[in-house]
């Protein structure tokens, strides 16, 4: 029916949001992990310096991915 077919759109389109979500999460964490963190792991919790860093490095990635979405809504309104 036509509401079966809306309904499988619509889950089509969170699960597809989902995987997006998931790939960006692991970008950032990737990208701020290699950026941020020394890789002898003397330690076993972050020092000060990477636990700075990658507060700023994570705040940055959320920022433009905010200001990414912005400009594609705002182009996909115009």
């Amino acid at each position: 029916t036509e509401k079966d077919a809306m309904m499988a759109q619509v889950f089509a389109n969170a699960t597809t949001e989902m995987e997006y979500r998931v790939e960006l999460f692991n970008k950032m964490v990737s990208g701020c992990h290699e950026k941020c963190i020394d890789k002898k792991y003397k330690d076993g919790d972050l020092n000060v310096g990477e636990n700075s860093c990658v507060d700023r490095c994570t705040s940055k990635y959320w920022q433009c991915v905010g200001i990414v979405g912005q400009m594609l809504g705002a182009a996909d309104a115009a």
